[in-house]
């Protein structure tokens, strides 16, 4: 076979289609027709001979019928392949095919029978004996069509059943005339056997060369295939061997290549940018012998070390020395490349500087550190201004209240009311400072309590009453019957942020009226209700392209309104921060001269069984509870020493003082308290230090209470950590300090009695 069209590119995919059922059934089809003129020749000489034997005509006639047969079939195999393009199945073209090659090879046969059927002188003296001319020309034309059996069987086999037959048919035509000569055709039966057993090892073997053919071609094609895939990959390997190189060559990166005993066998340009040292001044050399500083710790040397010895990949950031001195810090990545018995072969080290990016991480954590200073810088100078604003404070508030509660004529007590209003409105700056600031901090903590939101928002609605009609406005609070009469939330955030909320309706607003509607809504979980409610106002309203400024700290709609109004912008901002942190949300419509109506949604649980208390009960001055109480009072600012003096003047109560930490200790020791007030900040040792201090002697231990003018939580921990029992922020109210001292009595006494 000719096999020069099997190179190139698939290889595989031509075999298949040359020895592919349809391509072999063409294959034949062009063949046959090919062949035609070759068997024409053939017959003409074959019917030429014959008619030298039996009348012309008869030759003619024979001639005429096995080239109709010839005909008939060539032009069927002629159209094959266009047949088969306009859709016929392959099946059918084989069937239509084998139909014509019997038809063909029956005329062939019919034709090949003259000698046999027709009775001439030439031929009396053997006739019906010898029919050789038929047989000799059907074998060939056997032989010819067994030739082409692989391609098809179906009308291969047509042809020799036929060309078989006709034999057959003149012995038995021989046999059936002279019946009594039956015994001499056994030697024809014999030949016959003999030509039929050759014949089918004739077709035997053009079956087996073919198979072996289609074998060796296969065999041929994958080979072909298999090394044509073998020159594409050695291509692709050298094509990507030339860009690695390039790449090895131009990068920005040093790459160091490595013997297995990891001595420098080739190094690229960048490694000269970064090192300064030359190809030549590399090659050969030790990369540790060459570079190491001196400065690269022990455990990242014998990693490397143990790259190279055990031929493992590894990426380490190591301190090198340049040629010139300089230190720089360099990240390898090393990859062992093993050769076909799995050992070193040669050792890849991809180097980059990142002195840059170290100095910036040194940079970045010096700059964190600078930030975490600064933090806490603010956090101590908002404790100490807490501390130092709430002190004096503390005074003002206290001895206003004194002043108040004396024989004052109505004019001394306006004037102490408004102190005390003024000192009230500059304690809510205070905390409103430090309530951010804590929300900066993200030290913010809820605390969630089963509360009433009926009695939540009444309460804080009559709170803000007096500011209303004080302006003549209408403070209307709408409740829908959704709401329910317990949820679990942080009330104490919640009034403040509605404090805010309708304190800015009220503020604002100079005539009409201010409505707060309260509603409930089923949770979207199922578990407990989101609480919405909204403050809507008839005041001066918000611009539309200010509306987004209104939730920043220390912002306001617009600089006249801060003038006008006064404030410090830092109401809302807190309202927002908190109702976030309650796992909701506030938002603001507003008109500008229509008003504006802010509304939040909370996210609140359903309540939770809690414990019954009791209700604390109230201390009076002459409470039985305080008689007789020792209460030392360690606080070194002598306003507040006077204003727990005068608070407790009339109770029954025995008082000592102390002005800071070490007094504090000593008169423990001297005087045995029942209740020691401490001060946290106070001169030589602290309230804490005290405390501890305190809490560490082996005896009659007193209640403890921080009585401090840091209101930060951090700072009630810290108090609680160090021993004390209970936390009082200044500015001290009376009655809170009675109802401290009248809870801690009883435990009090009930120590001093046992």
């Amino acid at each position: 076979m000719d096999t020069s069209d099997w190179t190139g590119n698939g290889t595989l995919a031509k075999f298949s289609k040359r020895y592919g059922s349809l391509e072999l059934l063409l294959r034949y089809c062009r063949g046959r027709v090919r062949a035609f003129r070759a068997r024409l020749l053939f017959m003409l000489f074959a019917f030429g001979i014959l008619g030298l034997a039996v009348p012309p005509l008869y030759a003619f006639l024979a001639f005429a019928l096995a080239l109709a047969g010839d005909v008939v079939d060539c032009l069927l195999l002629r159209q094959a392949e266009h047949l088969v393009r306009g859709g016929m199945s392959e099946g059918r073209l084989r069937l239509l095919t084998a139909l014509t090659a019997f038809l063909q090879a029956l005329a062939l046969g019919a034709a090949a029978s003259v000698p046999f059927w027709v009775e001439t002188p030439a031929l009396l003296t053997h006739a019906h004996n010898e029919p050789l001319f038929a047989i000799g020309l059907l074998t060939g034309m056997a032989i010819n069509a067994g030739l082409v059996l692989p391609y098809h069987p179906r009308a291969v086999l047509a042809r020799l059943v036929t060309y078989a037959g006709l034999p057959v048919v003149f012995l038995a035509a021989e046999i059936v005339e002279t019946p009594v000569l039956a015994p001499t055709y056994y030697p024809h039966l014999a030949g016959l056997l003999v030509l039929f057993t050759s014949f089918f090892w004739f077709l035997t073997y053009v079956t087996r060369n073919f198979s072996r053919t289609r074998r060796a071609m296969l065999a041929q094609a994958l080979q072909q295939e298999e090394l044509e895939a073998a020159y594409v990959r050695l291509s692709d390997q050298k094509m990507e061997a030339k860009r690695l190189a390039l790449v090895a060559k131009n990068a920005n990166d040093s790459v160091m290549l490595m013997d297995r005993d990891g001595r420098i066998t080739w190094v690229n340009d960048s490694f000269t940018r970064i090192t300064g040292y030359s190809f030549d001044e590399a090659q050969g050399q030790l990369p540790g012998d060459l570079l190491n500083s001196g400065e690269t710790d022990a455990e990242t040397i014998r990693l490397l070390q143990d790259s190279v010895l055990h031929a493992r990949p590894l990426r380490v950031e190591i301190r090198n020395r340049c040629k010139d001195g300089r230190r720089v810090w360099i990240e390898t990545s090393q990859v062992p490349m093993l050769n076909a018995d799995g050992e070193l072969e040669t050792l890849i080290a991809v180097e980059r500087d990142i002195t840059a990016a170290k100095e910036h991480a040194q940079q970045l954590e010096q700059a964190r550190i600078a930030a975490e200073e600064g933090a806490r810088a603010k956090t101590d100078f908002l404790a100490t201004m807490s501390h130092e604003i709430r002190t004096p404070m503390n005074g003002v508030i206290g001895m206003a209240q004194l002043l108040r509660d004396s024989s004052l004529n109505e004019e001394q007590t306006l004037y102490a009311d408004t102190i005390l209003s003024s000192a009230d409105t500059l304690l809510a700056l205070i905390n409103d400072v430090l309530d951010f600031s804590q929300m900066d901090a993200e030290e913010l903590s809820l605390s969630q309590v089963n509360f009433d939101p009926h009695a939540c928002f009444g309460d804080t609605i009559r709170l803000l009453q007096a500011q209303a009609d004080a302006k003549g406005l209408r403070l209307v609070l709408k409740i829908t019957g959704r709401v329910p009469c317990l949820l679990q939330g942080d009330d104490r955030r919640i009034r403040q942020v509605l404090m805010n909320l309708t304190g800015n309706a009220i503020k604002f607003t100079d005539q009409g009226r201010v409505l707060v509607t309260l509603d409930a809504e089923p949770a979207v979980s199922g578990a407990g209700h989101d609480l919405v409610f909204s403050v809507a106002d008839t005041g001066i309203g918000i611009a539309a392209d200010k509306l987004g400024k209104v939730f920043e700290r220390f912002s306001q709609a617009d600089a006249a309104i801060s003038r006008r109004f006064g404030g410090t912008g830092l109401g809302l901002a807190i309202s927002r921060r908190l109702a976030e942190a309650m796992d909701g949300s506030i938002s603001v419509t507003s008109e500008l001269g229509l008003g504006s109506c802010f509304t939040v949604r909370l996210r609140l649980q359903a309540p939770q069984a809690e414990p019954a208390t009791a209700a604390a009960p109230a201390y009076p001055d002459e409470s039985p509870a305080l008689d007789g109480l020792r209460v030392l009072v360690a606080e070194d600012n002598a306003v507040n020493r006077v204003l727990i003096e005068k608070f407790l003047q009339s109770a029954p109560v025995e008082l000592a003082f102390a002005e800071n930490g070490c007094e504090a200790v000593a008169r423990f020791e001297n005087f045995a308290p029942d209740v020691i007030l401490m001060d946290m900040s106070m001169p030589e040792m602290d309230g804490l230090e005290a405390t501890r201090i305190i809490r560490a002697r082996a005896r009659l231990q007193p209640a403890i209470v921080a009585l401090t003018a840091n209101a930060f939580d951090s700072d009630r921990k810290a108090c609680l950590d160090a021993g004390m029992d209970d936390f009082m922020s200044k500015p001290i109210n009376r009655a809170v300090l009675l109802d401290v001292l009248g809870q801690l009595a009883p435990q009090a006494q009930a120590r001093r009695a046992g």
